[in-house]
């Protein structure tokens, strides 16, 4: 039985998701040609990948909260509760492999090196979850200048990158 995080990833999420895909068709089009319109609609899907991906591994670590504490004497259970969920980075912070890793690992797990070992791209894929991060920044606070390193000094975000960025997600998820 699949969580209830990722239920809701890939129906919900994904709904929405491929709705950003069908606003990119309808103005965009589907011959080739550039069209203006087309870049909000990629950094639009981009952020809302992002506030997507972040909901679910957030849910995800609640989840895996709520099983670890279950069953927990009840005088416990405010006290263990804060211990692993206080200043989650995962509630202010992009879903970056750091984040990650930082929030699930107060769980005892060893996050990174446990997912990577379920595929030998879950590596790639992490490097993509961080481009992601520096991305969405750069969209959400119109700093592309501060990103530039990060970014390859590129302003601009096709629509090939944000299905990379969402291939990536899904198959962490």
């Amino acid at each position: 039985m699949p969580s209830r995080s990722l239920r809701r990833w890939t129906e919900d999420a994904a709904l929405a998701l491929d709705r950003m895909e069908h606003a990119h068709r309808v103005v965009g089009g589907s011959s080739p040609g550039r069209r203006y319109a087309t870049q909000q609609i990629n950094q639009s899907y981009l952020v809302m990948l992002s506030s997507h991906f972040q909901q679910f591994c957030r849910d995800l670590h609640s989840e895996a909260v709520d099983h670890l504490v279950r069953g927990l004497d009840p005088a416990l259970l405010p006290i263990v509760l804060s211990a692993l969920t206080s200043d989650r980075r995962l509630d202010r912070g992009n879903p970056t492999p750091g984040n990650l890793g930082s929030d699930f690992d107060r769980l005892g797990m060893t996050f990174w090196p446990d997912v990577n070992a379920l595929h030998r791209h879950n590596a790639a894929r992490a490097k993509r979850l961080e481009l992601l991060g520096h991305w969405r920044n750069a969209i959400a606070h119109q700093d592309f200048a501060g990103n530039a390193r990060h970014l390859g000094d590129r302003t601009e975000i096709t629509l090939a990158d944000v299905r990379q960025f969402r291939s990536a997600c899904r198959a962490l998820a």
